[in-house]
C-alpha cells in the first residue's frame, strides 16, 4: 500500500489518539507496522516507535530507535521533541550524565517550551546534584512570570553560587 505523507501522519496521529486501547505489546506492534510503512527516508518513523516503545515502558528499545532518528535526521520540532523524550528515556534507565547532556543540548521550540529545561532539573535531581536542579527549574519558569523575574533570577543564581 502506497501512502503519502500526510496519509502517514494521519495514520500516526489516530494512533496515538487511540493509545489507552492498546496494551504494551499491541501498541508497540501497531506503531512499528506504521513505522515500516513510512514513504519518508528521514527519522520520523524511527522517532514515533521510539515514543511507542517508550510510552509503553520499553526504554532500552526506545533509546535504540532514538538514536536511529538522530542519525537520519529529524525535523525542527520533532529534534526538540526527541530530546526531551530521549534525555527522560536516559534518565530512567540510570545514564544521568548521558540524560543531562542531552537535555543540556536540545534544541528549543514552540512544540516544547521549557520541557526540555524542567526534565533537565529532574535529571539533575537524580544524579544528585539538588541545588542546580532547583536553579534550572527556577529558571525555566521566569519567562513565564508577570512580576517577579529578577528577583527569581537572583535567587536561582545564588543557589549555585552557595555551592561553589
Amino acid at each position: 500500500m502506497s501512502s503519502t505523507i500526510e496519509q502517514w501522519e494521519a495514520s500516526v496521529d489516530d494512533l496515538w489518539g487511540r493509545f489507552d486501547s492498546f496494551d504494551r505489546d499491541d501498541g508497540v506492534a501497531a506503531m512499528r507496522e506504521l513505522a515500516e510503512a513510512c514513504p519518508a527516508a528521514d527519522g520520523r518513523a524511527a522517532f514515533e516507535l521510539a515514543g511507542m516503545y517508550d510510552s509503553m515502558g520499553f526504554e532500552a528499545e526506545a533509546g535504540a530507535e532514538y538514536e536511529r532518528a538522530l542519525e537520519l535526521g529529524l525535523d525542527d520540532a520533532r529534534h526538540a521533541q526527541l530530546a526531551v523524550q530521549y534525555g527522560s528515556t536516559l534518565r530512567n534507565l540510570g545514564r544521568l550524565d548521558e540524560a543531562i547532556a542531552v537535555l543540556r543540548a536540545a534544541p528549543t521550540h514552540e512544540t516544547t517550551g521549557s520541557a526540555p529545561r524542567i526534565v533537565l532539573a529532574l535529571a539533575l535531581h537524580s544524579a544528585g546534584r539538588k541545588d542546580e536542579a532547583l536553579q534550572v527549574a527556577i529558571e525555566a519558569q521566569i519567562e513565564s512570570l508577570p512580576r517577579y523575574q529578577r528577583s527569581m533570577r537572583n535567587y536561582a543564581a545564588e543557589l549555585t553560587e552557595r555551592a561553589d
